[in-house]
């Protein structure tokens, strides 16, 4: 082997379509016109050459001019008369094309696959730029692209957070994602500030409604076949909470015993955290309901975390029809009094609600 034979030297070479190939030198500082030259290029092509730097900077390189290899050994070298000026997230670069494509704009600025592309623009809003498209670059100007993270909506389904890059997602879609067979749930949208909204398969879930907040869902009844005896109803609601009630789609009785008035929803869904997926609920109704508060709840079976512990002001059980109910002693607070004018037996349910998913975190 010859010691003072030349050290070959491996550059990178691309032209505006960044389809790198590998060249071998045999000097640590060639010359642009060297570069393009071992590309392929003729000196009466007029090759425009840049040098793509390790620190994702671009510099010129004049035909005479050495390139230092130690900033970098990956060139683009085009045949161009003149070049227009571009800038991706800040950094500068002189095109040697007038078109551009949004891959290679995802290329240059070492844009990851999750970011978004824009093309600024002044008056108007900014353009999405996908990969596949081929921009024209103005020319005497200046065409800026930035690269930003893509909106996104949350929406959480019995207890699992979905993330959508659409602001709009079908109940289908929804329940899917979440795991769950859509046919087989009653499914209620709760949104605060508003009653809650049983859903069917075929609506569309605006993600960007103020105060969206859950997908609720129970199963649907299944039986061998037989109808469903007919709910108890010793004694009747305010029109508005049957209503509210029959919306929800569970069943639900009003029942007399020793003399005290219960409303019974059975069904009811409580978040994961459980060691079971559903309860009834009982709720004490006052004679003269709704000017007299309506205060605590109970559950039957009784809940407990599925992680163990406690959970506060539920020790005491209540027998209702003879079954165990426990007491969960949540109370009004000072800020929130009751208001017979506003609050009634629906305004209570999202007190019973917010109880049992803050147990468990949700």
């Amino acid at each position: 082997m010859n010691a003072n034979a030349a050290k070959k030297i491996t550059i990178e070479i691309a032209g505006t379509d960044l389809a790198f190939g590998q060249f071998e030198l045999e000097t640590e500082t060639p010359t642009g016109g060297k570069i393009a030259k071992v590309a392929g290029f003729a000196e009466n092509q007029r090759p425009f050459i840049i040098q793509w730097m390790k620190d994702g900077d671009f510099e010129g390189l004049r035909t005479h001019e050495e390139a230092d290899l130690s900033k970098g050994t990956m060139f683009i070298v085009a045949e161009a008369d003149a070049s227009n000026r571009i800038t991706i997230n800040g950094t500068e670069l002189d095109w040697p094309a007038d078109t551009v494509s949004g891959q290679v704009i995802r290329k240059l600025g070492r844009i990851p696959a999750d970011k978004l592309i824009y093309m600024e623009r002044e008056d108007v809003p900014d353009r999405l730029v996908e990969d596949q498209d081929s921009i024209k670059i103005k020319s005497g100007g200046v065409e800026e692209f930035v690269s930003r993270a893509p909106k996104t909506w949350e929406l959480n389904v019995q207890g699992k957070k979905l993330i959508s890059l659409a602001p709009t997602i079908t109940v289908v879609d929804a329940l899917t994602r979440a795991g769950f067979d859509p046919n087989a749930w009653i499914i209620i949208l709760r949104v605060a500030g508003q009653p809650k909204q049983q859903l069917t398969v075929n609506d569309t879930i605006d993600l960007r409604t103020p105060g969206i907040e859950k997908v609720r869902l129970t199963a649907k009844d299944v039986n061998n076949g037989e109808a469903r005896p007919a709910s108890r109803r010793d004694f009747a609601l305010l029109d508005v909470d049957e209503a509210y009630l029959d919306e929800l789609g569970l069943p639900w009785e009003t029942a007399v015993t020793r003399g005290e008035r219960w409303l019974i929803i059975r069904e009811y869904t409580v978040p994961p955290g459980y060691t079971v997926s559903s309860a009834a609920v009982a709720i004490l109704v006052p004679p003269t309901y709704p000017q007299a508060e309506i205060d605590m709840f109970y559950v039957y079976p009784p809940l407990q975390k599925a992680a163990g512990g406690m959970i506060p002001a539920t020790e005491h059980l209540q027998s209702i029809n003879g079954l165990p109910y426990q007491r969960w002693s949540r109370h009004r607070g000072t800020g929130s009094p009751w208001n017979p004018q506003k609050d009634s037996i629906l305004s209570h349910l999202a007190l019973v609600e917010s109880a049992i998913a803050k147990e468990v975190g949700e």
